[in-house]
């Protein structure tokens, strides 16, 4: 299950700027694991985990800076277009990357799904080796003098 929330109206990010305040607060607040809400309009209270409220408050402060939201939890099996554009990436390079073994997927029927964790996984490691091969290019810079001080 995936639930996604368009780009918000410039209303829409008004409203989560002057509540995400409010959010803030309640969270620096906190004394349990649990925390009361109270809907205003209909009078209907009840209680949320603090890490709901939390994840609240990140929607809120992501609407309030006009970006879209994906939600997807983290057991979720992704289809190999989702997985590229969560990579940014094209679905060819994906189908690639899963056909050399770079991230372990499974098929079902003819179609390939990607776990969520194994996909960050691989982020995770490519950012890493991005950087190491930086760094090893910014040093080889300088040993050999050129110009990059």
């Amino acid at each position: 299950m995936e639930a996604v929330l368009e780009k918000p109206t410039l209303h829409e990010q008004r409203v989560a700027r002057e509540s995400l305040f409010g959010f803030t607060a309640a969270l620096a607040e906190r004394t349990s694991d649990s925390i009361n809400i109270q809907i205003q309009e209909s009078q209907q209270s009840f209680t949320i985990p603090t890490k709901a409220l939390a994840l609240l408050s990140f929607i809120l402060s992501s609407m309030a800076e006009g970006k879209a939201i994906s939600l997807v939890p983290s057991d979720a099996e992704l289809t190999t277009q989702q997985a590229a554009d969560l990579l940014n990436v094209s679905r060819p390079h994906i189908v690639k990357l899963l056909e050399e073994g770079a991230i372990p997927f499974k098929k079902v029927g003819s179609h390939r799904r990607i776990l969520l964790d194994d996909l960050f996984t691989y982020a995770d490691q490519h950012k890493s080796n991005r950087k190491a091969n930086l760094r090893f290019l910014a040093e080889q810079a300088q040993d050999l003098n050129l110009g990059y001080e």
